[in-house]
């Protein structure tokens, strides 16, 4: 089973201070550079293409087409914007990322910067996590110092300035043009689209946004061939990604495995779930993704397959929740939060996620009557699609898939006047389905 891991991003992180520049040198890192230097910029763009890569942020994009979208006629300076502001409830895969290989980030900075004709780049990380930030100022230091960084480097005549900027920590500044209004300066909300950031971006000029993965990917595949790249995954799904596995899992943590792995595979590396228990329910890419139960372990954990499953691969953030969890206790957690992060910029959002807390919170302790779950299901169906921005949306995903298959669990609460879950001896809302 071990054969299904693919270790590449992951590969280097169990060397001895796999952090610093000696380290990842060692291993060959920097070499990308000096072959995307012998190529062109727009040779780097096809080849990017080429391998299939698509965006490990969430939205599943193709990376190469994005860069593509930048228009080089324009005489205004292009920018890269790297997405490190990862707030997603349940995703925990870049943190790791920059913090055991920060280099292997840069060096991604580096070929993708030079592919767009971009002569600054930022690096936009969540404020709270300030050991990521010290470590990646580190890295960037080491990368000048070494000439992989600044003017001429390589010797190619190409030029470039890597920022690490540290954003105030909220949850919506991982929507790309709240990023960028963090980035300037302003209050995180999203910008009114078009223009879109390929166009006016940061600082009104073209600019690339990718999450920390997307980029960190990019020399692998300079190195080894676009084919290299696309010979892994599925045929509309191509390469390799990091699964996160979190919640009750005997052995949580990262597993990089090409796309298409199941649930199954991946439970069965990390030791199942834990002892004496089975699965109830899961997310496939953390908590604005739709929930999925047993009966979902055998499907490819890819963009297409997930999504004819009925939820969204997202950021590959598998929550693994057994028998002993509420359900509807969990989803509040999460509209709390959502309600929480909104920004406050649209109305269906900023007032639809406080209604949606409070109709969950009277369910939860056993208030109201049954109509309320279509009450539930009427305020998911005004704000979906109605948002601003992709928050909403999100918010709305747990609560309209939890009653699709847990709506006897929300009834039960109406039936006892309260949580009638007893974690030490029940299992009545555990779905049927194959134990993990």
């Amino acid at each position: 089973m071990t054969d299904t891991l693919t270790p590449v991003l992951t590969d280097n992180w169990d060397a001895d201070r796999a952090w610093t520049l000696a380290s990842y040198e060692e291993r060959g890192g920097y070499a990308a550079l000096d072959k995307a230097f012998a190529m062109t910029p727009d040779d780097v763009i096809t080849a990017v293409k080429d391998s299939g890569l698509r965006g490990r942020g969430g939205a599943g994009f193709p990376t190469g087409m994005k860069w593509g979208f930048i228009p080089q006629d324009n005489p205004r300076p292009k920018y890269l914007v790297v997405n490190a502001d990862e707030s997603e409830p349940g995703t925990c895969k870049d943190i790791p990322l920059m913090m055991a290989s920060p280099h292997t980030l840069v060096e991604g900075v580096v070929v993708s910067s030079y592919a767009i004709r971009a002569n600054t780049a930022f690096i936009y990380v969540r404020g709270e996590v300030l050991h990521v930030v010290r470590r990646l100022q580190r890295a960037v230091q080491e990368a000048y110092l070494a000439g992989h960084l600044g003017k001429n480097i390589h010797g190619s005549g190409y030029d470039l300035d890597l920022v690490v900027h540290a954003g105030a920590g909220a949850y919506i500044c991982g929507e790309e043009t709240a990023l960028l209004e963090g980035l300037e300066g302003r209050r995180g909300q999203p910008r009114l689209r078009p223009p879109f950031p390929a166009v006016a971006g940061l600082y009104a000029s073209p600019t690339v946004i990718n999450n920390v993965e997307s980029i960190a990917s990019v020399p692998s595949i300079i190195t080894n061939g676009a084919a290299w790249f696309a010979g892994m995954g599925t045929e509309k799904s191509n390469g390799f990604g990091i699964f996160s596995l979190s919640g009750h899992v005997t052995n949580p943590g990262q597993y990089e495995a090409p796309l298409g792995i199941t649930l199954r595979q991946l439970l069965e590396l990390a030791g199942g779930v834990r002892e004496g228990h089975e699965l109830k329910f899961w997310t496939p890419g953390g908590s604005s993704t739709p929930l999925l139960t047993p009966e979902h372990l055998d499907v490819p954990l890819d963009f297409e397959s997930v999504g004819a499953a009925g939820s969204m691969l997202g950021t590959r953030a598998l929550q693994i929740f057994d028998e002993t969890t509420c359900v509807v206790r969990a989803v509040l957690r999460w509209t709390e939060f959502y309600k929480h992060e909104s920004c406050g910029k649209c109305t269906p959002c900023r007032e639809g996620t406080w209604w949606l807390a409070q109709t969950l919170a009277r369910l939860e302790r056993g208030q109201g009557d049954e109509g309320d779950l279509d009450l539930l299901l009427d305020q998911c169906d005004n704000i979906l699609g109605r948002a601003f921005c992709a928050l909403g949306d999100g918010a709305t995903s747990p609560i309209s898939s939890s009653i699709q298959y847990f709506r006897d669990e929300y009834l039960a609460h109406l039936t006892h006047g309260g949580c009638p879950f007893d974690p030490a001896a029940s299992t009545a809302f555990a779905p049927a389905g194959a134990s993990a």
